[in-house]
């Protein structure tokens, strides 16, 4: 895969950040985890893509189970993190919303849309989405970008997929891949 700095590279977080907590959400700092590798790929991607975004839906803030200002302190502390390691992510997007129908609630465009708005650069065809679900995949497709799927945990989804442009361990392998 050919990547140069008029690259958008959309990145999930749970499952591909971080640790997914099954059937929980990571609600303080201390229940964050990162994936393995992804301290070591962040760098990498930084010094290839122009962009980086992440992308989360967040239904644990619309079930009264975290803050906004909880989610806003957990990621400070993880950018801070990746930050010191090299890497870096440009913006978050999160959807706090819990019906499926919302706009901001990926397979739905929102969030997307809302970075076009606040990068008018972004390109969707020069654009990557890497998540570890086919809601992901369906976010990243609908908008033309070419899709990377990581098996975290959803590891019996079949490969090849239609929605499914690379399939990759994690983000280390990800960015072993990129030219």
């Amino acid at each position: 895969m050919h990547i140069d700095a008029s690259w958008t590279l959309f990145l999930d977080r749970d499952g591909v950040i971080n640790n997914e907590i099954k059937d929980g959400y990571v609600l303080s700092w201390d229940m964050f985890r990162f994936e393995e590798g992804v301290l070591s790929a962040l760098p990498a991607l930084a010094g290839k893509f122009g962009r980086i975004v992440m992308v989360t839906n967040q239904r644990c803030i619309g079930k009264g189970l975290l803050t906004e200002q909880g989610l806003h302190d957990i990621h400070a502390k993880m950018l801070e993190v990746i930050t010191q390691g090299g890497g870096r992510i440009d913006k978050i997007y999160y959807c706090p919303d819990l019906d499926n129908d919302s706009p901001c609630r990926k397979p739905n465009g929102g969030m997307a849309l809302q970075a076009k708005a606040d990068f008018p650069d972004i390109d969707f065809s020069r654009a990557v989405m890497v998540g570890n679900t086919l809601s992901d995949m369906k976010f990243g497709k609908d908008k033309g970008m070419t899709t990377v799927f990581i098996p975290s945990t959803k590891p019996d989804l079949p490969f090849p997929h239609p929605l499914m442009d690379y399939r990759c361990k994690g983000l280390l392998e990800f960015s072993a891949i990129i030219q």
